[in-house]
């Protein structure tokens, strides 16, 4: 999985995608992601586009859940956006979706310089 990150005031929005391809957050992915993410959301409040991953399975949720329990511990907020359909259904299931969607974030288009990192 690739990753761009987009500074937006004082919000970094961070972009999880592969050109082509039906991206997945499960098992055996969420560890490195994790350890990609934290970093960013222990220093700053990050939104992240979820956009591309068509497919999260236990693995995936505890590695958002845990990147946002790093964020609010460092003062700092994370938010999820434009998650897919079956995305949204599965973080509904499991109660998450309105503590981590935000509806509100700022398009990548309206933002400043781009890094690319492999994230997954």
């Amino acid at each position: 999985m690739t990753s761009a990150i987009f500074n937006s005031n004082d919000v970094l929005i961070v972009t999880a995608h592969k050109a082509g391809v039906v991206s997945e957050l499960v098992k055996g992915q969420d560890k490195e992601f994790y350890e990609r993410i934290a970093p960013l959301v222990r220093s700053r409040s990050v939104s992240l586009d979820l956009s591309a991953i068509e497919r999260i399975d236990a693995a995936g949720i505890a590695a958002l859940v845990a990147l946002y329990r790093a964020s609010e511990e460092a003062g700092n907020s994370f938010t999820i956006f434009s998650a897919s359909p079956r995305v949204v259904e599965v973080l509904e299931l499991v109660g998450l979706e309105r503590i981590l969607t935000s509806h509100n974030a700022v398009a990548a288009s309206h933002c400043g310089s781009c890094q690319g990192f492999t994230a997954a």
